[in-house]
């Protein structure tokens, strides 16, 4: 049934629809009439949506939900969350409100730096590359000017162009390694703009440069490029009280509370295969946040995942520890984010989650993602110490299990009430929802 074809993306959308419902599907109008049912009735929107990628068919809708009650260095503040996953909302809103009362949330941003590269091969000495490259360092910005006048004038553009020595791990390898400040826009087409510049400017000044013989002169340039790894665009998100005030329930005390979580983050400092999840449950409450802000959250997860590896093994992006009686909890992160530019003035979504946590710099956006991120990871990790995780986990499954099996309103309503006070699994609900009908 499948085939394959030439020419899809000058198809209509209808006649792409069409053929991939005929050819990838065993039901061809069922499937069409599913994809038909996720288009915006506002034409005009539908069309903008249309607009953002290739070959788009339809739209995949993402549940958008509110996590209130943040205090954030005494600004309180509604954090829209973007996520298909049960409870991530629901523990992001009960961490919140659990510090709401002891001080909240404080944060700082420590650097802006973002990088890019120009990678190139060069077979001649490195000292002679290193003169020419003294030679020509202002003409680099001479020449990528027109790029950076109005990033200037916001106070951003170059910050550095360096030449490194790439050589030990490749023959014949250097790259321009340049570093940029790029304010409230995320900056990477700005970047990478400037960074092709740079390249041309390197490949056109070596073929002049009188103390490079005919082959020195032939710089190759392999690709320009900004990174996702950005170590020194950094943020840092913790919450603090005194240990007695770590109240969560009655079956803990605060003092044993305490040394859990600080015994958790420790595991997942050492041990690799938790801090993949921990950092995961962490990046549940980026992501969500990232995504409802119009930013790239695969560009932040890169950055992120590598940033717990920068130390030789894969490690937890949070830390707690207890000092004088005063429980800290905190979390160190790379956050390259944006606040205008891309989709943050062309999707109305988008706009209005910008307006809810009150149109925020790139500096507050980077405190309040780190913060959701501290957030989240506060939540699922004092449930593996106290609760576990699946007793609240599961309840928030609840719903998604019950509308799998077919149940009505009134089924819904009788078995959530009766799971308040029994485990949730599969298998129990199933069984409950069958029992339910057999006994009306």
């Amino acid at each position: 049934m499948t085939k394959p074809i030439s020419g899809f993306s000058k198809l209509s959308k209808e006649q792409k629809i069409d053929w991939l419902a005929t050819h990838y599907t065993t039901n061809p109008e069922a499937s069409k009439q599913t994809i038909a049912q996720y288009w915006n009735q506002n034409n005009g929107l539908q069309q903008l949506h249309d607009e953002f990628i290739e070959n788009t068919i339809t739209n995949l809708y993402t549940p958008l939900g509110i996590a209130p009650n943040f205090l954030i260095n005494d600004r309180l503040y509604a954090i829209p969350m973007a996520i298909e996953e049960s409870s991530v909302v629901a523990a992001a809103s009960k961490a919140a409100k659990f510090w709401m009362n002891k001080g909240g949330f404080s944060t700082n941003v420590l650097g802006t730096e973002k990088v890019g590269q120009v990678h190139f091969i060069f077979k001649g000495s490195f000292e002679k590359l290193t003169l020419f490259f003294k030679s020509i360092q202002d003409i680099l910005h001479a020449e990528s000017a027109h790029l950076t006048e109005s990033m200037a004038k916001r106070g951003g553009g170059i910050s550095k162009i360096e030449l490194r020595n790439k050589t030990k791990d490749l023959d014949h390898y250097y790259q321009l390694h340049c570093t940029f400040e790029t304010k409230d826009a995320m900056g990477a087409n700005f970047i990478n703009s400037c960074l092709e510049q740079f390249a041309t400017t390197l490949k056109g000044e070596a073929l002049t440069y009188a103390n490079f013989n005919e082959d020195e002169k032939h710089i190759e340039v392999v690709m320009s490029i900004l990174s996702n790894y950005v170590p020194n665009c950094l943020v840092r998100a913790s919450v603090s009280c005194p240990v007695e005030e770590l109240k969560l329930s009655n079956e803990i005390s605060p003092q044993l509370f305490a040394e859990k979580m600080i015994r958790a983050v420790a595991i997942a400092k050492v041990e690799p295969y938790r801090a993949v999840t921990h950092n995961k449950g962490i990046m549940n409450g980026i992501d969500a946040v990232v995504l409802a802000t119009g930013n790239d959250f695969r560009a932040i997860e890169a950055g992120v995942h590598a940033y717990a590896s920068r130390n030789g093994s894969y490690s937890s992006l949070t830390h707690a520890e207890v000092k004088g009686g005063i429980f800290k909890f905190w979390i160190e992160l790379p956050l390259a984010l944006g606040t205008v530019g891309g989709l943050t003035k062309l999707h109305p979504l988008v706009k209005l989650n910008l307006e809810i946590l009150q149109n925020p710099s790139a500096k507050e956006l980077m405190q309040i993602i780190a913060v959701a991120g501290l957030a989240q990871n506060f939540a699922a990790v004092s449930s593996l110490v106290t609760t576990g995780i699946q007793k609240g986990h599961m309840k928030m499954h609840l719903l998604n299990m019950l509308n799998q099996l077919g149940a009505n309103a009134n089924e819904k309503a009788k078995l959530t009430a009766h799971f308040k006070t029994n485990t949730v699994t599969h298998r129990g609900v199933a069984d409950a929802l069958a029992q339910l009908r057999k006994t009306s």
